[in-house]
């Protein structure tokens, strides 16, 4: 696969929904784990909801996690893809 030429606007918009495409499934994963860990800890400090503090924190942290292996399969696509 060919390097797209980014000075070309066309091409440039292909690219970036093509970018936009990349591992979408992890990031928006991990950031509902992330929103939901940080629901669960709000819940938790108001009593709200009683939930152990290492369930509260395995949810934040995973979803943490899935949002930076997102984000790093998408900057290694993005290198493959510039690369000649």
């Amino acid at each position: 696969m060919t390097a797209p030429n980014l000075k070309n606007p066309v091409e440039r918009a292909a690219y970036q929904r093509e970018l936009h495409g990349v591992a979408r499934g992890v990031r928006l994963s991990g950031l509902w784990l992330a929103a939901a860990g940080a629901g669960l800890l709000v819940a938790r400090r108001f009593h709200w909801f009683e939930a152990p503090l290492w369930l509260v924190f395995s949810v934040l942290g995973l979803g943490v996690m899935l949002t930076i292996t997102g984000i790093a399969a998408r900057a290694r696509y993005h290198g493959l893809r510039m690369r000649d």
